[in-house]
């Protein structure tokens, strides 16, 4: 489990990619605090670390994350949100952040709104329902705020801290983000699911 606080942003070193999967290599101070069978969330996507040693940590990626998710995108150099799994007894300065990646936003407008930046993403439909105004978002990572919705998507608003400590800044239109929707919207539609069930159990 995480927060959607990032730790640290880390470079990656390397994706070696076969037929079976990939192997990713970063370049993290955070490493140091890591060992092996660690979870850590890259840029959204909960990850094992395979090995920490030398100012870096390795982790395998399974063919579904690199389709499903951005990490399938990643080039030599780039730049990956992190954050180690929540520990007993540390704040939760976030949300509950699963790190399991609900799909990709695209973004499709980005500008300034006095000190803070706004991204406009779109997203499919079945995951737009998920997300409501002023509820919470995990974008590759990072717990915000949605600011509002837009038809197709939503927006977000970032602050100054949040441009420098994340590679959020880094986005402009077009590029795509990993986007987990809070796990409460989930599990109330399950919950609202099975009780509609039930009504029409008793009344059909």
């Amino acid at each position: 489990m995480f927060t959607g606080i990032v730790k640290e942003v880390g470079e990656v070193e390397s994706l070696a990619r076969t037929a079976e999967g990939a192997r990713l290599r970063v370049r993290a101070a955070l490493s140091a605090e890591l060992d092996g069978g660690d979870s850590v969330c890259v840029s959204g996507a909960c990850l094992t670390a395979a090995t920490a040693a030398d100012g870096a940590f390795e982790a395998d990626v399974m063919n579904q994350t690199l389709a499903l998710t951005t990490l399938g995108e990643l080039r030599e150099g780039g730049r990956l949100n992190l954050e180690p799994a929540v520990r007993a007894g540390e704040p939760l300065g976030g949300h509950l952040v699963q790190g399991h990646v609900d799909g990709t936003g695209k973004v499709v407008a980005a500008e300034h709104d006095g000190f803070a930046r706004r991204l406009r993403l779109a997203v499919a439909p079945e995951l737009g329902r998920y997300i409501a105004e002023q509820g919470s978002v995990a974008l590759d990572g990072v717990s915000l705020t949605v600011a509002a919705l837009a038809e197709g998507g939503f927006e977000v608003a970032l602050i100054p801290e949040t441009l420098v400590r994340t590679t959020l800044g880094d986005l402009t239109g077009g590029d795509r983000a990993n986007v987990e929707v809070d796990v409460i919207a989930r599990y109330a539609e399950r919950l609202m699911q099975g009780f509609a069930g039930g009504e029409r159990t008793r009344h059909g």
